[in-house]
């Protein structure tokens, strides 16, 4: 008699395979898997409730527990529901070739979700099933190129001038240090700083870090364009694993902008100041501006790092004092002639 007076309580429900729901109410378990098998066209025998979140199926008991508002899955005899990561493997099922149908399928669930993990969960995998990581040129992907000036005609060519405007800004820095030198140590200076210039210049800015396409040795990413954090400058490699496509959509486009290019031995504590005082106390020394070149603007003092392994801290490191100067060559000792005999 209870179930007469008790209020009916509502759900959202669907089909196994389908991403559509709909409302019901009723006031027992049986009441609403009727209206359920009723609407889908699916025979009650054998047919079953369980929660959309974690797959518990609903009995007459437990149906007067559940909260109103829950999602519940209709299931058919033979057919299992393991939660919402379900839903995550179906679509990771097709993940390599993802198809119109299945970005909508995503976004169809996405946009009912309120529980926040499932959101996070369902957006991060619309994000990754949307990449179009193949398509190089902006006829093969426009939504890439959004906001960025027509003449760049293709992703790699994008990336090589984004590589390119830091190592440039990078040189700005070592250029700005002029007025700071001494009067009789400026000269070096900027003969130095040109001699960088026309080094860069000739290996491209070293543009070729974040292009997918150059040899294996001059590039930071594998050939599909994956780059991977390689940690703070005080570790090995990164705890976190971060990794990312920026060839993949615009956003991880513009998300890569985030990552650091982050100088070991620290290029404005360190680097720079270093490469100051050397050219002023040089006294006949040759500067090593090669060693210098590779501190400033190379892989061997440049680490790739996720903004979350970015350390601003004081790296506390050197340049090598063995480094700075070239080695000063011994003259050779002449010998002395021989006497005749």
């Amino acid at each position: 008699m209870l179930t007469m007076f008790q209020k009916p309580k509502t759900f959202k429900l669907r089909a196994l395979h389908g991403t559509k729901k709909f409302g019901v109410a009723g006031r027992t378990y049986q009441e609403v898997l009727r209206k359920g098998c009723f609407h889908f066209q699916l025979p009650i025998a054998g047919s079953r409730l369980c929660l959309y979140e974690d797959g518990t199926e609903l009995t007459a008991d437990y149906f007067l527990s559940v909260p109103d508002n829950s999602e519940l899955v209709l299931l058919t005899s033979g057919q299992t529901w393991q939660g919402y990561v379900s839903d995550i493997g179906r679509f990771l099922h097709a993940f390599h070739k993802p198809q119109a149908g299945l970005i909508q399928a995503a976004r169809q669930l996405l946009s009912g979700e309120q529980a926040p993990l499932r959101q996070k969960l369902l957006a991060d995998l619309l994000h990754t099933v949307s990449e179009n990581t193949e398509a190089e040129t902006r006829a093969e992907d426009p939504p890439w190129f959004e906001g960025l000036e027509s003449r760049f005609k293709s992703k790699s060519s994008y990336l090589r001038y984004s590589c390119e405007s830091r190592i440039r800004s990078y040189l700005r820095e070592v250029s700005s240090y002029v007025c700071t030198v001494g009067t009789e140590a400026q000269e070096e200076f900027v003969r130095i700083v040109g001699i960088m210039c026309q080094k860069l210049k000739a290996e491209q800015y070293h543009s070729s870090y974040f292009d997918r396409g150059a040899e294996a040795g001059s590039r930071l990413c594998t050939p599909e364009g994956w780059f991977s954090c390689q940690g703070p400058f005080d570790a090995d490699g990164c705890a976190s694993r971060h990794s990312i496509n920026p060839y993949g959509n615009r956003e991880s486009r513009v998300l890569f902008s985030t990552w650091n290019l982050d100088h070991i031995i620290e290029k404005k504590r360190t680097v720079i100041p270093t490469l100051e005082e050397a050219v002023a106390e040089r006294a006949g020394r040759e500067v090593s501006w090669e060693y210098f070149y590779s501190l400033l603007f190379t892989a061997h003092n440049l680490k790739l790092v996720h903004i979350a392994c970015h350390k601003k801290t004081t790296h506390g490191l050197s340049c090598d004092p063995h480094r700075i100067y070239r080695p000063q060559t011994k003259p050779r000792r002449r010998r002395p002639a021989r006497k005749g005999r």
